[in-house]
């Protein structure tokens, strides 16, 4: 599959890796971390068969994406989106991020508009702001995100393994809803990430999207299980019906932060009938 280039460093271009299938209205479906786009493939076989187009490609840093060590910000992230999007010259698009694939969303329809876009899904958010500060008490201490950090920077896969025990709720879901294999798959590709990349992607979960928010002038569907232990669920989804003006909002009862694959029907559902 194809490769587009979004940039050059030193001797070498910056390419992200994206697959392109299926014909009718395209969706662009952007993955979380630490994974790639392979990570929706609960969700791709169902867009295809409602008849979409459906495209899906690796954040720079992960997947089969250039591993540089600059552009780790949204502003860069969105203009990547920007350019796949020009490329394909897509029109009437959906944009579906989950997790850390909302920032890219959110904030190339802040600053790039919605000339393009048609519909934008929100799956286990990042906003509004996830940082705790005096005018966010909602948020995070940035105390855990030093931590993250840390952790990272003394080894990076046991960090991994923690991170991904409860990206999928393991002690309450494994062996039910997440096999042990299908876990050792995200733990495999998320070690193959940058290690520059997935360190420096933690300070870009504090990016303050509240200035984007209102500009978001298409519909919005926003889904969040309400056991998320990645995304505190007060601190991100609850509180956007009152900032994206005509939000659909939806919660999966019991549903962890990686609610697509754990929760596949509840999201494809919602998602389908959303697209309708």
């Amino acid at each position: 599959m194809p490769y587009i280039k979004v940039g050059e460093e030193n001797s070498g271009p910056i390419e992200l890796y994206y697959e392109d299938h299926g014909s009718g209205s395209p969706v662009i479906l952007i993955h979380g971390f630490p994974l790639n786009g392979a990570s929706w493939e609960k969700q791709v076989p169902a867009l295809l068969d409602a008849g979409h187009r459906v495209i899906t490609y690796d954040r720079r840093g992960f997947g089969k994406s250039s591993q540089p060590v600059t552009g780790y910000d949204y502003d860069t992230f969105a203009a990547d989106l920007k350019a796949l999007i020009d490329r394909l010259d897509l029109r009437d698009v959906t944009l579906v991020g989950f997790s850390m694939g909302s920032g890219e969303v959110v904030r190339y329809l802040g600053a790039y508009g919605s000339e393009r876009v048609s519909r934008a899904v929100l799956l286990a958010p990042l906003q509004p702001f996830l940082r705790k500060t005096d005018d966010n008490p909602e948020g995070v201490d940035s105390g855990v995100f030093e931590g993250i950090e840390q952790a990272i920077v003394a080894d990076r896969p046991a960090f991994l393994k923690a991170f991904l025990d409860d990206f999928y709720n393991v002690d309450t879901l494994g062996g039910t809803r997440i096999s042990e294999q299908a876990w050792q798959l995200s733990w495999n590709v998320a070690v193959g990430a940058s290690a520059i990349g997935t360190l420096k992607c933690v300070a870009t979960w504090l990016t303050d999207f509240r200035a984007d928010l209102p500009k978001l002038d298409v519909p919005v569907l926003v889904v969040q299980g309400d056991d998320d232990r990645i995304l505190p669920i007060d601190s991100t989804g609850r509180r956007l019906p009152a900032l994206i003006a005509g939000l659909r909002y939806e919660e999966i009862p019991g549903g962890p932060h990686a609610i697509g694959w754990t929760h596949p029907d509840e999201v494809n559902a919602a998602l389908l009938d959303f697209l309708k």
